[in-house]
């Protein structure tokens, strides 16, 4: 068997000795960078995206909910007003009633009823609410008139009074009694199925 032959370094000139000393390195170097280094410090930028995604969602969270005592007042504040709104509006089975506080309003006020015509109730303008005037006329002075339309304002529900008409005055002890007339209208909420059907 043919013996191998020796290698010996100390023919090689001195640069071929560094080359051979250092080539290796650096094509170690080489392959750990394009195998191992380089899709980490892709995985490391990926990583950095993610997480400065994520940063924005929670500073976004806590921006909201910061805010959610104020939504959480807002929210309250407009249900005490959508209560307080929803009592100036009769329900349908409320109106007469509403009506006859109106009537009784009158008689207290010494003012005499001589005719009540309601009318059927009409979708208002603003399709949230039917209107349900009333006809009325009355005698008594302006005084006691006035006491009674003061005393309407008083009523938890709205009541508007139109169409205020005042003739033929007749002396009656230190007071003047007038022939009114004018219409009542109160209003009450409208239902959905109803706003379709009236639109």
């Amino acid at each position: 068997m043919a013996e191998l032959p020796k290698l010996s370094l100390d023919k090689v000139s001195k640069p071929a000795r560094i080359a051979i000393a250092i080539v290796p390195a650096l094509v170690f170097a080489l392959v750990f960078s394009f195998l191992v280094l380089r899709p980490k410090i892709k995985q490391i930028k990926s990583k950095k995206a993610d997480i400065a995604a994520q940063m924005t969602q929670i500073s976004t969270a806590q921006s909201t909910t910061a805010q959610l005592p104020s939504l959480i007042q807002k929210n309250q504040d407009l249900r005490n007003r959508l209560k307080q709104l929803s009592e100036q509006l009769p329900e349908e089975k409320e109106v007469s009633q509403l009506l006859s506080q109106v009537s009784d309003k009158a008689l207290q006020d010494d003012l005499l009823i001589n005719s009540w015509r309601p009318s059927g109730r009409s979708l208002d303008k603003s399709k949230i609410v039917y209107r349900v005037p009333v006809s009325v006329t009355m005698n008594g002075s302006y005084h006691h008139l006035g006491k009674f339309f003061s005393d309407l304002t008083k009523l938890k529900r709205i009541v508007n009074i139109t169409d205020i008409k005042m003739n033929s005055p007749a002396p009656k002890g230190n007071e003047a009694v007038l022939s009114i007339s004018f219409t009542a209208v109160t209003f009450t909420a409208a239902e959905e199925g109803g706003l379709t059907k009236e639109k």
